[in-house]
């Protein structure tokens, strides 16, 4: 188990560091970001849930939460346990003070343990529907006084990082519009205090719409749940190579016991080695951190609740998979070597004549990573 806090936060503010790669602190402490999907944290769990939760996490030495304000499950409408819904008349500029007081309580709570949540003000149904619950609530307007309501209320507060989007696309100028305004309206609440990235929908990567925006700090990919190397995780290189340099991550990649490509009939469900792969990958391809979800762990699903698409275990029995405590390994692993001066390079791998077989592909895929003062190279082989 992670002995004591998981992040030191007496090192200051996040802030991107001076090579554009990765995350540190004011006084440029390396950062690592190994994150869990936790998105009904606020909505679905009490307070005695949510400590037990973020204690698991804390011993397993995962450093960011990611949780949602307005959440995914009828977030709007169906009240969390303390039966207090987010908006007055669902109304993002006016806010219920009495569930916003739980959330406190949990961003609190996580700071006791050393841990940042990557905190999405809204799920992306409330701004573009295009499936699940809705309604569409925001518009441009609206979206600049919800954001800076937020950035007002969590200014201080030093273990907030903020994730716009959460799963839909942009698919017009509106959607794009209400972007910017939160992210116009966090910065003029918090000063410009903590981080910004997009959560995009998977397949996807915030670079593909916001990737020269000011407010944008780093690139979030959704790389998906998919096994495969080959047309997934390898789209964490390209966003990596983008100019200008930010730093890049996986956001949502394959979660484990979930449906593989969300067709359990054809390819049954994901195992801890399905996780390990993308840690990996992502992580020597150039990503500063990397994000571990389960599936039955995201919606926080037991027998009482309806099941999102074949859930295999009550979350508070899925926290403890395999492929959760396995995480703490890339952390420790990236933490043990110079941390900023690390890159990613696959010329150092040899290919065979055959070269699906090294540097291979599909699920097989070697990569590698080095140090660019070469004092060090890592090759990942699954």
């Amino acid at each position: 188990k992670w002995e004591g806090k998981s992040v030191d936060f007496s090192h200051g503010r996040l802030k991107v560091s001076d090579n554009r790669r990765f995350l540190v602190f004011e006084d440029g402490t390396p950062f690592f970001y190994l994150g869990d999907t936790a998105w009904e944290l606020f909505h679905r769990l009490n307070k005695a849930e949510t400590e037990n939760y973020l204690e698991n996490r804390r011993e397993k030495g995962f450093t960011v939460v990611q949780a949602v304000v307005l959440a995914e499950l009828d977030g709007l409408n169906t009240p969390n346990v303390e039966g207090e819904k987010p908006l007055i008349d669902n109304d993002p500029a006016r806010i219920n003070e009495a569930y916003f007081r739980h959330v406190d309580w949990v961003i609190r709570k996580a700071e006791e343990k050393g841990l940042f949540i990557g905190l999405l003000p809204t799920w992306g149904d409330k701004w573009n529907k295009k499936w699940g619950v809705g309604p569409e609530i925001f518009t441009p307007q609206n979206a600049a006084v919800y954001g800076e309501i937020l950035g007002k209320r969590y200014k201080d507060f030093p273990n907030i990082i903020w994730i716009l989007g959460g799963d839909r696309p942009i698919e017009k100028d509106e959607h794009r519009e209400i972007i910017r305004a939160m992210a116009t309206g966090l910065h003029k609440g918090d000063g410009g205090a903590h981080l910004i990235t997009f959560h995009p929908t998977g397949g996807h990567g915030s670079g593909e719409y916001f990737h020269e925006e000011e407010w944008l700090d780093f690139n979030m990919r959704q790389n998906g749940h998919t096994p495969n190397f080959t047309g997934s995780y390898e789209n964490t290189l390209k966003d990596y190579n983008r100019t200008p340099a930010k730093p890049v991550m996986d956001g949502e990649p394959l979660y484990e016991d979930h449906p593989i490509e969300f067709n359990p009939q054809e390819n049954g469900h994901s195992v801890s080695v399905d996780v390990r792969r993308p840690l990996y990958w992502d992580l020597f391809s150039g990503a500063f951190g990397h994000t571990y979800g389960h599936h039955s762990v995201w919606q926080m699903w037991h027998p009482e609740r309806d099941p999102i698409n074949f859930p295999l275990l009550p979350w508070y029995e899925a926290v403890d998979q395999p492929g959760a405590w396995q995480m703490q390994f890339g952390r420790r692993l990236m933490e043990s070597r110079p941390f900023l001066t690390r890159i990613p390079d696959d010329s150092v791998i040899v290919p065979d004549e055959v070269k699906t077989s090294v540097p291979g592909s599909g699920r097989y895929r070697f990569v590698a990573t080095r140090d660019e003062n070469g004092r060090y190279a890592m090759v990942y082989v699954p």
